[in-house]
């Protein structure tokens, strides 16, 4: 169980080392040696040189392989380090991937004659999902909202759903009572908030500090937008994976420019949400500087409505009714 007590740090804008001759639309890519925790993406032959930066250089918590090398290398230095390697050759991938799982890298592959854009920022750039679920449901009238039927289950595992097919490599979800801790079971990592009744501030934060260290950046959901689908999710970590792109990343919603969870937040956001109290999220931030955000439009498949009110529940049931049973011969 995550605690929301005692000083966080946090790192900055992350880096993605490019070592070799790629030309990558990846967000905080550079051509230079960087300073601070960083990814690198390295041709298979230059790999002699990117053994060499990451023997030298521990902050290096990821790297990929464009293009695997013919002759056997030591690669007992990228132990405890994920690894994302891409070559048309299968029985060579099969091969390298053997020796890097011997050697205690955390290996994923590809078969492909060039590195996939999503593919391979996924790999560098991971993204944590903070779904927050220890609101009072103080609307429903004694209910307690994230346990209402949605698609023939509790809402709170369409959201989970949704976060884990989008693509989020780590999934927390806030809580405050035990009905919704017993709902999720082991479909996430559970976050106990004992100040949940202070406002979504604590849980918030309860979340952020729960997140792995090599996680980028946090996809803040609410646990009552069951309509929110594994297809919005994708959007926004593109988006926010993108060359270029601001430190946040939401879904436009209620016109003039608005926006609404769900919401991409970078690692170099994270020390100002801190600070914030009460009632307020991530809007109180990026309100007030709206330079930081990039707001995407959600698919058309996806409805970002949210449940409060009896009212809002009797509202997607219609919109979403239960398929019914068919009948057997």
């Amino acid at each position: 169980m995550g605690s929301d007590s005692g000083p966080v740090c946090h790192i900055g804008s992350v880096a993605v080392f490019v070592m070799s001759d790629l030309e990558l639309p990846i967000r905080g890519r550079t051509y230079r040696e960087p300073e601070g925790p960083h990814s690198m993406v390295v041709r298979g032959r230059d790999i002699e040189a990117g053994l060499q930066h990451v023997a030298a250089r521990k902050d290096c918590r990821a790297v990929a392989v464009i293009g695997l090398p013919k002759e056997d290398r030591d690669l007992s230095v990228l132990a405890g380090r994920r690894l994302f390697l891409v070559d048309s050759d299968g029985a060579r991938l099969h091969d390298f991937a053997e020796k890097a799982l011997r050697a205690e890298a955390e290996v994923e592959w590809i078969r492909s004659a060039s590195p996939p854009f999503d593919r391979l920022a996924d790999a560098l750039l991971p993204v944590g999902a903070v779904i927050l679920a220890a609101g009072s449901s103080s609307r429903m009238h004694g209910s307690q909202k994230l346990l209402l039927e949605f698609d023939g289950r509790p809402m709170i595992k369409s959201v989970i759903e949704a976060a884990s097919d989008g693509g989020c490599h780590q999934i927390l979800v806030v809580y405050s009572s035990d009905e919704v801790r017993r709902a999720v079971s082991g479909d996430a990592e559970l976050v106990y908030n004992p100040r949940a009744e202070t406002g979504m501030a604590s849980s918030l934060q309860a979340g952020l500090r729960a997140m792995r260290t090599d996680m980028e950046a946090a996809l803040v959901m609410l646990g009552d937008q069951p309509m929110v689908g594994s297809r919005t999710v994708a959007v926004l970590l593109r988006a926010w994976r993108r060359e270029g792109s601001r430190p946040a990343v939401a879904v436009a919603g209620g016109g003039g420019g608005r926006w609404t969870p769900p919401v991409v937040l970078a690692r170099e956001l994270w020390d100002e949400l801190f600070t914030l109290e009460g009632d307020a999220g991530a809007r109180q931030v990026l309100d007030k500087r709206p330079e930081l955000v990039d707001i995407v439009p959600a698919p058309d498949s996806d409805r970002l409505d949210d449940v409060d009110t009896p009212e809002d529940y009797a509202k997607i049931v219609r919109l979403f009714p239960r398929p019914k049973p068919t009948q057997k011969a």
